[in-house]
């Protein structure tokens, strides 16, 4: 059996599982039925069953058990981990692309630059292994580039982009770095102590991207959508502190705790008229500062 089998016969035992428990038997028609599907054979026996369990739980950190007076298997804390969730997604969309390949002409993918990605394995290594870094960076509004030195802490993801959160040698500074600037990416053999103290999800938590103030301050935003533009605020909520305060047949009021920074406000800004913000005052003045630039220009 090939991985790329046995790969395809753990993600469906786990989306089989994420919906409801199940016993041996039941899992065993569910795999029948996708091979039937797909074209593969995922047929397992109990004792195989049993392997795939630890692989499971060794691969997506997943752990199913039995529950011995029902029989039937399930996940331990149904709540995956985020890591194990976006394999699965970006697995799930790779497996279905391929059975599709025939019906490329119908799949359109978004036209896009290469996102620095190809770093993203000696960057997991660095990390794990607390290795500086080296590379060559150009920011977006400069056209010289810089020579960095770099103590690896954190990826994050924003809006389809990957970045790299570390502290610059030069200044002892926490600074993030757009993979898609980054060339001449080496790993050193010089080690480094990292600060435990330090968590990328507190250094992030009153931001909305991947823009940090250099005094936190996060305020209350009030905004008010329409109701057909806050069907989608509510099925994807704009930061982690969105709260729901008003949701009738004439708006889709919500209220944030955050930093007001530069690509909040473009967000914000982005939404044109199916948004109103209600407060603070301060971001109100920026959309309308904003708004006679725009006259301004046209004017010209």
């Amino acid at each position: 059996m090939s991985k790329r089998e046995a790969i395809s016969r753990y993600h469906l035992i786990i989306n089989k599982l994420k919906r409801y428990p199940a016993t041996f038997e039941e899992i065993e028609a569910h795999l029948y039925l996708e091979s039937e599907i797909q074209g593969w054979n995922f047929s397992i026996s109990k004792r195989t069953f049993q392997r795939d369990r630890r692989d499971i739980e060794m691969i997506y950190s997943i752990e199913i058990k039995l529950n011995p007076y029902t029989k039937k298997y399930f996940i331990v804390d149904n709540v995956l981990p985020e890591v194990s969730e976006r394999m699965l997604e970006a697995f799930d969309t790779f497996n279905a692309l391929n059975i599709a390949d025939r019906l490329s002409q119908n799949i359109h993918f978004e036209d896009r630059r290469p996102q620095g990605t190809e770093h993203l394995y000696g960057l997991l290594h660095a990390m794990n292994n607390t290795l500086e870094i080296s590379f060559v960076y150009q920011k977006y509004w400069e056209d010289g580039t810089t020579q960095r030195v770099l103590k690896p802490y954190a990826l994050k993801e924003f809006k389809n982009r990957w970045y790299l959160l570390g502290e610059d040698k030069k200044d002892s500074a926490m600074k993030t770095f757009a993979l898609d600037r980054i060339s001449e990416f080496q790993v050193s053999k010089s080690t480094f102590e990292r600060n435990e103290a330090f968590s990328v999800k507190n250094y992030f938590r009153n931001c909305f991207g991947i823009i940090t103030p250099a005094v936190d301050n996060p305020v209350n935003v009030i905004l008010s959508f329409t109701v057909l533009q806050g069907k989608y605020i509510k099925s994807l909520p704009i930061h982690h502190s969105q709260e729901l305060l008003v949701d009738n047949e004439t708006e889709v009021r919500i209220k944030l705790y955050l930093n007001i920074t530069h690509d909040f406000e473009m967000e914000v800004f982005s939404y044109g008229a199916a948004v109103k913000i209600i407060e603070p005052q301060s971001l109100i003045n920026e959309r309308n500062h904003q708004f006679e630039e725009v006259l301004n220009l046209q004017a010209l």
